[in-house]
């Protein structure tokens, strides 16, 4: 963490459990509710001064009451804030693995939005929102055949009905030619409705080598550089520099008319950096910095957050078997392991917000 907040970037920090211990529900027969306040009480008073924090409370509940859980989440916000954190993000999951999809559906926006402040404000408390591309949502398969334009657009037109905001804090394809064109409109459609996405974070770089089937991983070029691979480029880089309305930082919407413009230099250090005019419109990409001795990859901010999932040192291990190597989208367990800390390194200039996940498996 501290590796991370130097550089300047947002700092996310993600229980990467699935609301389990053991096979047993957080809350619902499990780890009690008293105990998963204790855990956040204890990250939240650690890092209670620096703002730069990011709390993501759980990653990918599912096979749970939505009520029940989102009473485990309200108590978990009070705690935060109790504790110091007044005005970190707060990223609340709900059940079904996050998925974009059934959100609404299931009711786990409905009631996860009900969680407040102590003071009863919302203020920072964002729906956290997760998908992927493939057949089953898992993030296994090669090739994608789900157009979410459609779930994302349910999820926008809830989160404004509701004056509230989210964050896809976690998406991915493989580099198959139908993922281009489908993880490219997503993307596309994620930044041209950032008056309600603050942003994405796409799955997944650094200690994932390039022939894992999610890598956002870049390769190695004479001289020492890297070079982001079609899929970053694309529609992760791409899409945000393509934006023409593009909602500021911290904003609601943007002015009818306003449009982003941005070029890109690769200057001698490795660092490419895009520019331009409108609201938040600088992204740095940073390559070949290392991380607790873990690989780097190519991470970008836009549509106010983007940025790149990546596994680095720090004693974090992690199995990937083939194509089968998943986050655990869908199942009732995640394939891949992972311990330690995950970082994206980058840097951040002024207009561009840029998260680093930072997953904790307990």
């Amino acid at each position: 963490m501290q590796a991370c907040l130097s550089t300047g970037a947002y700092c996310m920090i993600d229980i990467h459990n699935f609301a389990r211990w053991n096979g047993g529900i957080i809350g619902q027969g499990g780890p009690t509710d008293e105990q998963f306040v204790g855990l956040w009480t204890a990250l939240a008073t650690k890092y209670a001064p620096n703002p730069k924090v990011v709390f993501e409370l759980m990653n990918e509940p599912h096979d749970l009451d939505i009520a029940i859980w989102a009473q485990t989440c309200q108590k978990a916000v009070a705690a935060i804030r109790s504790a110091g954190a007044t005005t970190q993000m707060i990223l609340l999951p709900g059940t079904n693995f996050d998925s974009a999809a059934t959100l609404v559906s299931s009711g786990s926006a409905d009631a996860l939005l009900s969680i407040t402040n102590p003071d009863g404000t919302t203020d920072n408390l964002l729906l956290d929102i997760h998908k992927y591309l493939d057949v089953d949502n898992s993030g296994t398969h090669a090739e994608c055949v789900t157009d979410n334009t459609a779930a994302f657009a349910t999820v926008a037109d809830f989160l404004r009905q509701r004056g509230r905001k989210g964050i896809v804090s976690e998406t991915g394809a493989s580099g198959a030619a139908s993922c281009l064109t489908a993880f490219c409109a997503q993307n596309a459609f994620i930044n041209a409705n950032s008056d309600v996405f603050v942003g994405l974070v796409a799955w997944a770089a650094g200690s994932f080598g390039s022939s894992y089937l999610l890598s956002l991983t870049p390769s190695k070029q004479g001289g020492g550089g890297l070079v982001d691979n079609a899929l970053a480029a694309q529609c992760v880089v791409g899409t945000w520099l393509e934006a023409s309305e593009v909602a500021a930082p911290g904003s609601s919407s943007v002015a009818a008319g306003t449009t982003s413009k941005a070029s890109t230099v690769a200057p001698s250090n490795g660092q490419a950096t895009a520019s331009g005019t409108g609201p938040s419109v600088v992204v740095t990409t940073t390559s070949g910095t290392r991380i607790g001795g873990g690989a780097t990859n190519s991470t970008t901010a836009g549509g106010s957050l983007t940025a790149s999932a990546a596994g680095g040192g720090g004693g974090n291990t992690t199995s990937l078997v083939g194509s089968t190597a998943t986050l655990g989208s869908s199942g009732s367990a995640p394939s891949q392991t992972v311990g330690g800390n995950l970082a994206s390194a980058v840097s951040v200039t002024k207009g561009a917000i840029i998260v680093w996940l930072m997953m904790l498996t307990l």
